[in-house]
């Protein structure tokens, strides 16, 4: 039942898709809300984003899915292919009877700043929902009765009941209250964008033509392909692994390096890989599960609290899970510093399982030699319909009862990476 006490003020520093997210699920919960995001404009870098159906039930409690499917696509099948010979692995079904019987809501695909985009805009229609850009945090100063933050800009103090930090992969809460140093670099390094598809040629406008989220897997790299947008823009991410990483060095992961590590691939990733945008490299990083994500009235969220390798294709979709879990526990505790309890104790083990599997999958996508044959054979044994593995990952976990009743606990290491 909704907490029938006076409302909260929540502070959400972080005006990325975890931050905005949980801005909307704490409004929605009868509370009040100010975000205040470090950029003077709100906005997302990247490119495309891949939403699985646990994604698609937080949008559609948050009240965006069905702006949010306006832009995306419906890839109707993830495939493997291997990058090496070309040649199918295994695939997935998005959209014969046993994806709709068992997943009720959508796979889609995006653009990173359309789904921003559209939980912008529910924040911004939102009248218990303060945004503030500009507000660089520095500081955090807690007593028992409410929090806060210290700014760069000014000095101005911002009073909150709580806080919820939400301030990414860096963050600079997470820094403040845990001092658990830097996230921790994986060695390789992401390539990645978007273009016209009308750019696309030969065998790559076929496999553009056919909506599916394609994953070239190969020795120590990958590249992943789908449209998003409406099927205007085709999405390519090449990723690989560096041999010169050096902590503290910025020169690593070079586009010569790209070059030489796909330079034995099959032609049509070949062919691809002149298209990936070069103007920027993504180093990936994340972090082991961390055992407390609550600090008094301050809470973490999203890669605040469990940044995780690409390969589950699961960052955002966890960090809106993370944002509709505050928002049940925020309606169902008048005490902030109780909700958050209940927030990260429905939440903690199920995004340290897909922590722990992201980085496996990797090394599963990234196998060379014997390893990636042996891969090949077990994998080309799956139906399309076989969704057994990865059923514990797209099936959200419980948002209003305690984590041990969750029937979706961490399983086996799925069969598709997703970059």
């Amino acid at each position: 039942m909704p907490v029938t006490s006076p409302p909260l003020h929540i502070a959400v520093v972080g005006g990325g898709i975890g931050g905005l997210a949980a801005a909307l699920a704490t409004a929605r919960a009868g509370h009040r809300v100010t975000l205040v995001e470090r950029a003077a404009r709100f906005g997302e870098i990247g490119a495309g984003l891949q939403l699985a159906p646990n994604a698609s039930v937080a949008l559609a409690e948050l009240g965006v899915l069905e702006a949010v499917r306006r832009s995306a696509v419906a890839p109707p099948r993830l495939v493997m292919m291997d990058a090496l010979s070309g040649e199918q692995v295994t695939s997935l079904d998005l959209r014969g009877g046993a994806y709709t019987d068992r997943f009720p809501h959508p796979y889609l695909v995006t653009h990173r700043t359309d789904l921003h985009a559209a939980l912008l805009a529910a924040c911004q229609d939102h009248p218990s929902i303060t945004l503030r850009t500009g507000h660089t945090v520095t500081d955090v100063v807690q007593t028992p009765s409410e929090v806060r933050l210290h700014f760069a800009e000014t000095s101005e103090r911002l009073p909150a009941d709580a806080v919820v930090a939400a301030d990414g992969l860096h963050s600079r809460l997470r820094r403040i209250l845990v001092g658990d140093g830097d996230p921790v670099c994986s060695r390789y390094v992401a390539y990645r964008g978007a273009l016209p598809l009308s750019r696309m040629t030969g065998a790559m406008s076929r496999h553009a033509a056919t909506e599916s989220v394609i994953v070239w897997a190969g020795p120590r790299m990958h590249l992943v392909q789908y449209p998003v947008r409406r099927g205007e823009l085709y999405n390519q991410v090449a990723v690989f692994e560096s041999d010169h990483y050096s902590p503290g060095s910025d020169d690593w992961g070079t586009e010569a390096e790209l070059e030489a590590r796909f330079s034995g691939s099959c032609q049509a990733v070949r062919d691809a890989l002149p298209l990936v945008a070069r103007d920027r490299r993504w180093p990936l990083f994340d972090r082991p599960p961390l055992t407390e994500w609550v600090h008094g009235r301050i809470v973490l969220l999203g890669d605040a609290a469990h940044p995780m390798l690409q390969y589950l294709a699961q960052g955002a979709c966890q960090a809106l899970e993370d944002a509709v879990t505050l928002g049940h526990a925020l309606r169902g505790h008048a005490d902030p510093a109780a909700a958050f309890a209940s927030y990260a104790g429905r939440r903690r083990e199920r995004a340290a399982g897909i922590q722990t599997n992201a980085r496996r999958f990797g090394e599963l996508c990234h196998l060379e030699g014997m390893g990636a044959a042996l891969r090949n054979r077990l994998l080309s044994s799956r139906t399309p319909e076989d969704f057994d593995d990865i059923a514990w990952v797209w099936t959200p976990g419980p948002t209003g009862v305690p984590a041990a009743a969750s029937t979706a606990a961490p399983g086996p290491v799925p069969a598709l990476p997703r970059p």
